[in-house]
This record gives C-alpha cells, sequence and structure tokens, in this order.
C-alpha cells in the first residue's frame, strides 16, 4: 500500500506579530512609569473657561504693524518713556509681519527694555 504524503503545514506566521505586540505593551508599560506621578491630592487649574484676550499690561502689535497699549496707539519710544525698565510683554496679531516684531521687540530691547516677551497662544488639537 502507498502512503500519500501529507502536505506539510505552513506555521501560522502571527505569532510573531503577537510577539511583537506583547514586546511593544511591555515596553510602554515600563516607559509610562518613568515619570514621577503627580501628588494625588492636587487639582489643576481649568482653564477652559476663560476669555481669550491680551494681557492688559501688554503692547499690542497689529496687522499692519502699528503698535497699541491700552487701545491707545504708540511707538517704542513713547512706551517706554512712560514706564520703568523692566520686562515688556508683546501680543502681535496673527499676520503681524515678522520683520515688524523683530524691529519693535529690538527698539524696546535698546530703550531699556530688561527682556522682551512675545505673548503667542498655545493651539491644541
Amino acid at each position: 500500500m502507498i502512503r500519500s504524503i501529507r502536505p506539510r503545514r505552513k506555521r501560522d506566521s502571527t505569532i510573531a506579530l503577537i510577539n511583537v505586540v506583547f514586546l511593544m505593551l511591555i515596553f510602554f508599560l515600563i516607559a509610562g512609569t518613568v515619570a514621577t506621578p503627580l501628588d494625588p491630592d492636587l487639582n489643576l487649574v481649568d482653564t477652559s473657561e476663560l476669555e481669550g484676550r491680551e494681557p492688559p499690561d501688554a503692547l499690542v502689535l497689529h496687522q499692519d504693524g502699528a503698535l497699541s497699549f491700552r487701545g491707545t496707539p504708540t511707538d517704542p519710544e513713547t512706551y517706554m518713556a512712560e514706564r520703568d525698565p523692566g520686562p515688556v510683554r508683546i501680543v502681535p496679531d496673527r499676520d503681524a509681519p515678522g520683520t515688524r516684531l523683530i524691529e519693535v521687540t529690538g527698539a524696546l530691547r535698546r530703550l531699556g527694555a530688561v527682556s522682551v516677551f512675545v505673548v503667542t497662544e498655545k493651539a491644541l488639537e
């Protein structure tokens, strides 16, 4: 009697995939515990209800390159003459020219501003 040769079964390739996924899971579990956890009694500040607007003590650089302080048009010389030297905050319009922003921040530094902070909006998507 002739024996029929049984076709050899191929190994299932999903075993290797399961191993890789398992190793990734272990890696992310370990990597996630590296950071120190926050104090459980800590309640973070909720800023979702805050109205977005510029700080009241900040210069505003408009789209056309004009400066204003508290709604009044101004220039760097006038602004720095009316205040003590110290840090200055400037809120540029999204479409304000970058060269004008660099020009204004340089002028503020030359006129005595210790530092110039550019206030921006951080978009969370």
